[in-house]
């Protein structure tokens, strides 16, 4: 018989990080299955360590990874701190960012053929038709339409001074909506009941039809949610329907070149509605964005951003890159059911399609740098 795996799944260092990759019910299918499992303490998960340890994980330090013997597999959702520069030794499960050009990508990467680590990036583990398998997009959509609107909302009571102040993470769904439906009453009230008019481009992926049933659940009527996808944007921007809208959520990612959504051109314009945009892929160092009017990687805390325009009302980007974090609970079941046939498949990953792909993918880009 051979060994089991060994996961460890490693605390989240990100800044108001309380997701988790395995939550304490798939941690008890993977023990189930044969696997052993390490579980680091951590001062920002929404689990609790208490809730693993009761069924079967054995709870470590945090940070213990580093330290952890060579045959672990190490799990995480976030990046690895970017002041670390050690060699990893281990097989890493993680969202990574370095794949696509991203600023600093070759630093990211160096580190795992240096300590002769592996990379499995998450956001690439995909299967036969090229579709991840496990993906957060649907609650970043939904986080993503919901901080759009309260930042609309807090606009039409308060005027342009000052920005939307900090979110915190939700213990569920119904509180943040209730939270947001008081301040969509407060705003109606305010601007004599006109309803905000929300455009999300990418509407048929998971992360638009999240946004979609936030805007649903919030109240907003059908008539006011505006549903675009490749068909709508195939005659190229800058489109003017974005800039006569109040909230824009782009819930797509491009790898190749295209004429931008919006640029400081159509946005300079006196009779512009926008007030709101939500860039849900946040890839900032993505030299193509489709919205190139930010620089900045906004966090819950401070989660919008002015545009700097020379005509018509303010307007600001939301460009969190860990918008489920909102919701860390229902995300993190979410995405751990997805992505648990996968991770039962790791005692065969040398042969295992989805992980085979995942290294050679990984090896590819090694041979970059």
């Amino acid at each position: 018989m051979s060994d089991p795996v060994i996961l460890h799944l490693r605390a989240e260092t990100k800044p108001l990080e309380k997701r988790a990759a395995l939550t304490p019910s798939t941690t008890k299918q993977l023990l189930d299955a044969g696997f052993k499992v390490y579980v680091e303490e951590s001062s920002q998960s929404t689990f609790a360590s208490s809730e693993y340890a009761a069924v079967g994980a054995e709870i470590v330090p945090e940070g213990s990874w580093k330290e952890a013997p060579r045959d672990r597999i190490i799990f995480g959702l976030k990046e690895l701190p970017e002041d670390e520069t050690f060699p990893l030794i281990h097989e890493h499960i993680q969202f990574a960012h370095c794949y696509k050009d991203q600023g600093g990508w070759k630093d990211v990467l160096s580190r795992f053929p240096a300590g002769q680590g592996t990379l499995y990036d998450l956001e690439f583990l995909e299967n036969e038709q090229g579709r991840r398998v496990a993906a957060f997009g649907f609650y970043a959509g939904f986080a993503g339409a919901a901080i759009g609107l309260r930042d609309w909302a807090y606009k039409q009571i308060h005027g342009d001074e000052g920005d939307l102040p900090g979110v915190t993470a939700y213990s569920n769904e119904a509180e943040l909506i209730a939270d947001v439906k008081n301040d969509l009453a407060e705003a109606l009230a305010k601007n004599g009941g006109q309803q905000p008019k929300c455009l999300v481009i990418g509407a048929l992926g998971r992360c638009g039809s999240g946004a979609i049933d936030l805007f649903q659940k919030a109240g907003i009527p059908e008539s006011h949610i505006i549903r675009w996808d490749m068909k709508e944007t195939a005659r190229g921007g800058p489109f003017e329907e974005i800039v006569s809208s109040d909230i824009f959520i782009n819930c797509i990612y491009l790898s190749q070149p295209i004429p931008p959504f919006v640029d400081y051109d159509s946005l300079n314009d006196a009779n512009r509605k926008l007030r709101t945009i939500v860039d849900v892929s946040a890839d900032t160092t993505n030299p193509h964005n489709p919205i190139p009017v930010y620089s900045i990687a906004t966090v819950f805390n401070n989660p919008t951003v002015p545009v700097d325009t020379s005509a018509g009302p303010k307007l600001s980007v939301c460009s969190i890159d860990h918008l489920p974090s909102l919701l860390p609970r229902e995300a993190s079941e979410f995405f751990a059911k997805d992505l648990m046939p996968s991770l039962l498949q790791l005692p065969q990953r040398q042969t295992a399609p989805v992980w085979v792909r995942a290294k050679n993918l990984f090896d590819k880009h090694v041979a970059r740098l």
